[in-house]
């Protein structure tokens, strides 16, 4: 007998050059996708960190993936240079949190309404980080953070000099798989490594591998967090591009904007110019962040900055 019959539950926690690191009952099994699994390179990623998985134990110790058990939601990204193909950061989030500094950078905030229009998409839970409270009075932060738990989504405000908020992130990583993003200098970090010691440091050198560096042999991984759930965080943000979304499609997943659409004088309206538009008159009326539908208006264009 060459290999065990049972098939083992798994997650995947890490992908290199066509090997899955498994983390199954009996441990980590390095394993490798049978035959009829893979799919068409030039597609999508047939197997990816977070997809849960069933597994075969071989006689030498490795393991084969027998069946990836479909997707609940996926974080992906047009692959860089050839939008046509879909790279997969993360299957299966529970959660995203998306940092942002109040300070040093300022916040991007263009960035962060590409990256909850994506959480909208696939139906991710999205949580907004506003790092750096220390550097800015905490009330002018709130007006600038707040109006997005008005649109429904969690803010946490945290520091990684004085220490707030840290226990909060720290309890929002529990148990979970967290997507981590945000642009590089918000001091992902170092407040990553005071909510659990290095988690920040095996973060950053994923970045880099991901990145620009050439001669890194690093890659991407799920990091466990103490007392059980994931960290997956994703570099090469800057160049973030909205994966499979039409234009026609991001009226639904802007939360202000979805419940308006009806509304409308025209069925077709892009809510960019057209008369009788009920997005254009609440925008007027100050229902709508002016600065929300700006960044409406540059993704229904297609800007990507």
């Amino acid at each position: 007998m060459t290999e065990d019959s049972r098939l083992l539950e798994g997650l995947i926690v890490k992908a290199q050059s066509g090997l899955f690191e498994v983390e199954t009952e009996q441990g980590m099994i390095t394993s490798r996708l049978r035959g009829r699994l893979t799919k068409d390179p030039m597609e999508s990623d047939a197997a990816a960190l977070g997809d849960r998985v069933l597994v075969r134990k071989l006689e030498d110790g490795m393991g084969a993936i027998e069946e990836i058990k479909e997707r609940e939601r996926v974080l992906s990204r047009s692959a860089p240079g050839r939008p046509d193909i879909e790279q997969v950061l993360v299957a299966n989030p529970d959660q995203a949190v998306f940092v942002f500094s109040c300070a040093e950078p300022d916040p991007n905030f263009r960035m962060l309404d590409r990256l909850l229009v994506v959480a909208e998409r696939e139906d991710i839970p999205a949580v907004i980080c506003a790092n750096k409270i220390d550097l800015v009075v905490t009330r002018s932060a709130k007006e600038e953070f707040e109006p997005y738990r008005d649109l429904g989504y969690g803010v946490i405000y945290t520091s990684a000099i004085t220490g707030k908020g840290v226990r909060e992130l720290r309890n929002l990583l529990k148990d979970k798989i967290s997507l981590l993003a945000g642009p590089s200098g918000v001091g992902k970090t170092s407040l990553l490594n005071q909510v659990q010691p290095d988690l920040g440091g095996r973060t950053s050198a994923i970045s880099q591998a991901t990145g620009k560096g050439r001669h890194t042999t690093v890659v991407p991984e799920l990091i466990p967090v103490e007392g059980g759930g994931y960290v997956a965080d994703t570099p090469g943000l800057k160049a973030f591009a909205l994966w499979d979304i039409e234009p026609e499609e991001l009226d639904a997943y802007f939360p202000e904007i979805r419940p308006l659409v009806p509304d409308c004088e025209f069925s077709d309206c892009t809510h960019m110019h057209e008369p009788g538009c009920a997005v254009i008159e609440a925008v007027k009326n100050g229902k709508i962040m002016p600065e929300r539908y700006d960044s409406y208006l540059r993704m229904r264009q297609g800007e990507t900055d």
